[in-house]
């Protein structure tokens, strides 16, 4: 093929050859024996006439002291002999351009008389713009030129008069250019180029044209001397479009089918000629078989376009299969639907892909029994349990043997969701191994895990157990194991970012939300938006996202695992003086709980936010869930209680600093950082002993890092005061200096004074006394457990 021929005034070099071709067009340089070897279309012939204007100069067939020669390749024996002869001449100067294939021994030797090499290369970018400019189209498309033509000068040349302003397309009449190129070339060289389009090996073309892989290897090179190939050896896209417009469909179909026929009949992955295929659009049964072959192996949303593919060729596909590819791929609906067709013929394989999808979309309890139809017995198990179907969870994985009485072989799957459902179990029972069984199912998971369409990781599960029961510092290792195994796939990552951050919440740190991917990610988001906001004391950003948290607990089952947000929502309901829409919500928890016999492992954690909330709510004495924390002997439960009865000594009146600071730590032990740092604080604001306020303020920024960030509005949202003006009177209140109360907010003390200077006109008082005066009032009717 033979691309367009640029002019001298057209030809764009690099620096190196444009300084080599200076000195010698200006007689620096003698005598002159190089070699310009290159593809088709890089300008071996524009540079021929540019060494032309050297004094002497002459191309074949002329005298003078340098002999310009081009396509040697092409040359015969005698040609060949003639050039020896001339350069028995000490000084006379050569310059030869040929193609790399095919190479002619008299090539070869001549070659081996020569001095050097002059190396034309192809365009970047910037090199493509100016080549444009050159030649009067608009640099500006030299990305899109640059991408379709590999930077190969020729094909640059030839598309550029086509090019349309504003479309970054290959115009149907750049295509035609190509067509009386075509028809120079054989049919194997042709067959050559559409094996190169979906990237087949040597091997595989030799086997397509039963050739010997010598011969199949210099038609490759001949291929690659067209200049239509990158440097990779794969087709570049213009000249891809050439090949689908011009060669015959059924002699496309033809080639790609043989090639994909012989790439079945070897073993190995089939993914990237798969990707191959589908790129160059290859159809037909040979490529559909590609196609679904590669679907079982290859990432989901990938293994979705290839069962899509398959069909389109008309090959069988496994509708299971392709149902647990769209899970997997997070579009639950398509993986629903499809699963839901294949349940009326009683495939258990479809359950397993309906009842993932359903636990994804917050329907644990159809879920379990999809999974408990299905002879999942441990995945029963573990939703059954969430559900508060204690027998029915336990009968479930009575069925399971991991040592061998299954009828599942014990797999690394098998093994790790039967350790997951024990470890729940005894979760429930008050076994305190539990957690570390679900962590170590999800050790064993982590080399398979990356393709299991799963209803939940046991990683996820061993997380959210860990901060139930104070063992906050094992959730974020846990699940930061899990993202980088990929456990679960795309389906799960957001799942395991979304828990990530609930550590960095209970400890009052900025929370960076990830996006969620499933129903039951967005309530998890939404949680972590509500608890931000009301840590923050940011009443605006808590309305913004409220209705979406009813929304969010209205669309999901109430159930083991998603009481991290609803407690979160129970306690900022008050705040809005919303509980009434979220108690039937709160109710169903707590009857979830009751029928798992209220278990300390899962109950603690929403006892201390329903105290909170009840102080929030108004109820000076919140007896019952310090009671229920109490009655549990277990470390994080009777860290809770006891920090409980603090609380409720503070709101009295009654600071007894020693006690405080060493229940404030063992909250923080368990990772209620900001908890921790707010029951200090408070207690300090609410001293009248100057000594103690200091030293539990001292407490209070050793456990929050420097920040006590208070929530500061009254239990109906009624204060005229922002959040950032309540924590800065409640601290002026307590005898800081502007510096100190800055130091604790990290603000400036000009910050502090201007929030002074705005209370006092938006309460009115008429002096500094005066605004004090009002701001203890009003501190003194804010809730100070809301």
């Amino acid at each position: 093929m033979i691309p367009g021929h640029a002019s001298p005034d057209e030809l764009v070099l690099d620096e190196p050859t444009s300084r080599l071709c200076a000195a010698i067009t200006g007689g620096g340089l003698t005598p002159v024996r190089l070699a310009v070897i290159a593809p088709a279309g890089y300008g071996k012939s524009a540079l021929l006439d540019l060494l032309a204007t050297a004094d002497g100069a002459n191309r074949r067939g002329g005298s003078g002291g340098l002999l310009l020669v081009d396509d040697a390749h092409l040359l015969c024996d005698g040609d060949f002999a003639e050039l020896e002869a001339h350069l028995a001449d000490e000084s006379a100067g050569l310059v030869i351009a040929a193609r790399p294939r095919p190479r002619p021994p008299g090539l070869t030797a001549l070659l081996g008389r020569l001095r050097g090499q002059i190396v034309l290369r192809a365009f970047d970018v910037n090199r493509t713009a100016a080549c444009l400019s050159a030649l009067g189209a608009d640099p500006r498309q030299a990305a899109f030129v640059h991408a379709q033509t590999g930077g190969v000068p020729g094909l640059v040349h030839r598309l550029a008069p086509h090019l349309c302003p504003d479309h970054d397309v290959v115009p149907p009449a750049a295509v035609e250019e190509f067509r009386l190129d075509l028809d120079r070339l054989t049919g194997e060289q042709v067959q050559a180029l559409l094996a190169a389009e979906v990237n087949a090996d040597t091997t595989l073309l030799a086997d397509l044209l039963d050739k010997a892989p010598t011969a199949t290897a210099a038609l490759v090179d001949e291929a690659r001397a067209t200049g239509l190939l990158a440097a990779d050896g794969t087709l570049l896209p213009l000249a891809a479009t050439v090949l689908r417009a011009i060669v015959p469909a059924d002699q496309r179909t033809a080639v790609l089918g043989g090639l994909a026929r012989l790439r079945l009949a070897r073993t190995g992955p089939t993914s990237d000629f798969a990707a191959a295929l589908l790129a160059a659009d290859a159809s037909g049964p040979a490529a559909g078989a590609v196609y679904a072959a590669a679907a079982a192996e290859a990432e989901p949303d990938f293994a979705v376009r290839l069962h899509q593919a398959a069909e389109n060729a008309g090959h069988p596909v496994d509708e299971v299969g392709r149902a647990e590819a769209e899970a997997r791929a997070g579009d639950l609906d398509t993986a629903l639907r499809r699963a839901d067709a294949l349940l009326v013929a009683g495939d258990p394989r479809a359950a397993h892909v309906a009842a993932a999808a359903l636990a994804h979309r917050g329907q644990p309890t159809r879920s379990a029994e999809l999974y408990h139809w299905a002879g999942a017995g441990a995945l029963a198990a573990i939703g059954f349990a969430a559900t508060g179907r204690l027998p029915e969870a336990r009968a479930a994985l009575t069925t399971v043997d991991s040592v061998g009485g299954s009828t599942e072989p014990p797999t690394l799957f098998s093994t790790a969701t039967t350790l997951a459902a024990r470890g729940v179990l005894d979760s429930i029972a008050g076994d305190a191994a539990a957690l570390s069984t679900v962590v170590r199912a999800a050790e064993v998971l982590e080399p398979v895990g990356r393709a299991a369409l799963l209803p939940d990781s046991p990683a996820a599960l061993g997380a959210i157990l860990a901060l139930h029961t104070g063992a906050t510092g094992i959730a974020e290792p846990l699940l930061a194991r899990a993202a980088t195994a990929g456990t679960g796939g795309e389906l799960l990552r957001a799942r395991h970012a979304l828990l990530a951050a609930w550590p960095a919440l209970l400890r009052g740190e900025p929370v960076e939300i990830p996006t969620p991917r499933t129903p039951r990610d967005h309530l998890f988001a939404i949680g972590l938006a509500v608890g931000t906001a009301r840590r923050a004391g940011d009443l605006a950003a808590l309305r913004r996202v409220w209705d979406q948290a009813h929304e969010a607990v209205v669309r999901h089952e109430v159930d083991l695992f998603t009481l991290l947000p609803l407690c979160e929502f129970a306690l900022a309901a008050p705040r809005l003086g919303d509980q009434d829409r979220f108690a039937p919500f709160l109710r169903r928890a707590w009857t979830l709980l009751d029928s798992l016999g209220n278990p300390p492992a899962w109950t603690a954690l929403p006892h201390w936010y329903a105290f909170h909330a009840e102080l929030a709510s108004g109820n000076p004495n919140p007896a019952a869930h310090i009671e229920a924390l109490a009655a549990c002997a277990d470390p994080f439960p009777s860290a809770l209680a006891e920090a409980a009865r603090c609380w409720l000594e503070v709101l009295s009146g009654t600071i007894t600093t020693l006690k405080i600071e060493s229940a404030a730590r063992a909250l923080h032990a368990t990772g209620l950082h900001w908890d921790a740092a707010r029951l200090a604080g408070q207690a300090a604001t609410r001293t009248t002993d100057r000594k103690r306020m200091l030293a539990l303020l001292d407490c209070a920024r050793t456990l929050q890092a420097g920040s006590i960030r208070e929530e500061s509005a009254t239990p109906t949202g009624t204060s005229p005061l922002s959040g950032r003006e309540l924590q800065v009177a409640e601290l002026v209140l307590a005898g800081l200096t502007y510096k100190q109360v800055g130091d604790r907010l990290f603000i400036s003390s000009k910050t502090v004074e201007h929030h002074m200077a705005r209370m006092r006109s938006r309460l009115g008082a008429t002096s500094r006394g005066d605004l004090l005066a009002q701001l203890r009032d009003l501190l003194a009717t804010a809730s100070p457990g809301s």
